[in-house]
């Protein structure tokens, strides 16, 4: 997949692909989430679209269902020590796929690359007048 990250202004940084733009910005007039938020976002939103597949297999309803994420930082460093998701149930929600809606989280994509990252490479390229 190719992204195109551009600069609209400010400090906007813009991240498009496909039909979709993913619109960043930095404090203090920021107009949009930092980039680390919406990477954080991703860890659980990405939960949530499994959760979300896991109910509707099942035909059990997502009303009243909601993940809250909490980030814990090293106060040392400031980096990331530990998320924690919730999976909060409505009253009601079937106990025998407690421990399966569980599972099926931790199955998460971007989980599963933070616990695998990636290598990254870093180069410049002169790009061509588009004119």
């Amino acid at each position: 997949m190719e992204m195109i990250i551009d600069f609209p202004g400010g400090s906007r940084v813009d991240a498009h692909f496909g039909p979709h733009t993913v619109a960043t910005d930095q404090p203090p007039a920021a107009s949009a989430p930092t980039p680390f938020a919406v990477f954080l976002a991703s860890i659980g939103t990405c939960a949530g679209i499994y959760v979300l597949g896991f109910c509707r297999q099942r035909n059990i309803p997502t009303e009243g269902i909601r993940i809250v994420q909490n980030i814990h930082s090293n106060p040392g460093s400031g980096m990331v020590d530990k998320i924690d998701l919730d999976i909060q149930l409505p009253v009601g929600f079937p106990e025998k796929y407690r421990g399966s809606l569980i599972h099926t989280a931790e199955l998460c994509a971007v989980k599963k690359h933070l616990e695998n990252p990636p290598k990254f490479e870093v180069t410049t390229t002169i790009a061509e007048s588009l004119a």
